[in-house]
């Protein structure tokens, strides 16, 4: 499997999952995500999933800033609708990680380690993402905005082409080079992409 180096440069979201402990799936209940396991699961790399990966991890490292991040302890909430723009796509990335869900999740064992109603979206917020630990209350906000870096000018003379389905081997192979290097530059430049509050 070939996928761009720098995928493995970014740090780990690491976590411990009571459930996983419980079901016997990890020793001590705790594993890692890394951006190569999102993207995996998306399907792709870009900048939306990038964002959705650096609000995890931030969001995570704030709440628990000594210690993993609890999975399935976390709730989540969008002002968005589900269906409003890329939320449903960063909703998936953040859902992977946190365990949270809205209505789809896992329903609990015997009282416990229940993943639904976790996620919530149309919230009364002005940040991309609210996260909440469900045992002590505290919350942060993060806002993403990767508008400062700039998409290369190549890549969008090239994007007509590999839209309509035209473009050569060569220029279809430059342009998702093109397009890795934002997502590469975004992940250089977390602090300017991401605000916590």
């Amino acid at each position: 499997m070939s996928y761009p180096n720098f995928y493995n440069q970014i740090q780990t979201i690491k976590v411990v999952d009571p459930l996983s402990l419980t079901l016997g799936a990890f020793d001590n209940g705790e594993f890692e995500f890394s951006y190569l396991d999102v993207v995996k699961s998306a399907g792709h790399s870009c900048p939306t999933v990038a964002g959705a990966y650096i609000m995890s991890l931030t969001a995570l490292n704030a709440l628990y800033p000594n210690e993993r991040a609890v999975r399935g302890n976390i709730k989540v909430e969008f002002s968005e609708d589900i269906e409003d723009g890329v939320a449903g796509v960063i909703s998936n990335v953040i859902s992977q990680i946190t365990g949270a869900t809205d209505k789809s999740g896992f329903k609990g064992l015997a009282g416990k380690f229940a993943r639904h109603s976790l996620m919530s979206f149309n919230s009364n917020i002005d940040s991309s993402a609210k996260f909440t630990r469900v045992d002590t209350g505290k919350s942060v906000e993060v806002l993403y905005s990767p508008a400062d870096i700039k998409v290369n000018p190549k890549m969008m003379s090239l994007f007509p082409d590999v839209k309509s389905g035209n473009a050569t081997k060569e220029q279809s192979i430059e342009f998702g080079r093109l397009w890795q290097d934002r997502v590469h530059r975004i992940f250089e430049n977390i602090d300017s992409v991401i605000k916590v509050f």
